[in-house]
């Protein structure tokens, strides 16, 4: 496949950019400087907004799927949340691209209790901003014409984790929940390469 990703040079990016490279898929990595990214090798690097619609319709056109990892902790997070999203609908839609997947976040998924975690008893809420901005845009995908997947991890990433080869769909979220940057990258992929839930939002965890 051609697969466009938007925030490639990001921890969660780089590594859906290795996983599809590794299985053979043609990649353009979509960043705002590529002078910043010369880690990013053996694919098209291109520069780019995730926030701008033109960027994204020029940067995804002749591709048959985008994923979005992009984050941009320097604007408030609704708005950069929402703003993403109906940027990508529109851009993508530009594009002729109808399949997107999003790296989402843990904290606005269910929890044991079937509430979100963010709002489960005890769950830590210093970032509740960030959580709501991801919510917000996650509202703006539901009401999208793309044939989107949220994909989150169960709880948070390991950052010193390596690629197991494993992984698993959970029911809910788990705070205590870890998985590696290498091993999401291989859930993403699969969803994009056998798509299993379209237009859902589904949680991943370690094996």
């Amino acid at each position: 496949m051609k697969i466009v990703i938007f925030g490639a040079g990001g921890r969660a990016g780089r590594r859906a950019v290795a996983e599809a490279r590794r299985r053979g898929h043609e990649v353009t990595a979509v960043v705002r400087d590529p002078a910043r990214h010369s880690t990013l090798t053996d694919v098209r690097v291109v520069p780019g907004d995730v926030v701008d619609t033109a960027d994204i319709a020029q940067a995804s056109v002749g591709h048959d799927v985008a994923i979005s990892a992009a984050v941009d902790l320097s604007v408030a997070p609704q708005d950069f949340f929402t703003t993403a999203s109906r940027a990508l609908n529109t851009g993508l839609t530009k594009a002729g691209v109808r399949r997107l997947v999003v790296v989402g976040l843990a904290s606005i998924m269910p929890g044991a209790s079937g509430a979100l975690m963010m709002d489960e008893p005890g769950y830590p809420n210093e970032y509740r901003d960030f959580y709501l901005g991801h919510a917000a845009g996650l509202d703006e995908l539901r009401a999208s014409d793309l044939d989107w997947t949220y994909v989150a991890p169960a709880g948070d990433f390991d950052h010193d984790g390596s690629r197991t080869g494993r992984y698993r769909i959970a029911e809910h979220g788990d705070p205590d929940s870890r998985i590696s940057y290498a091993d999401f990258a291989i859930a993403l992929l699969d969803e994009i390469e056998t798509p299993q839930h379209p237009r859902a939002a589904i949680i991943v965890r370690d094996a």
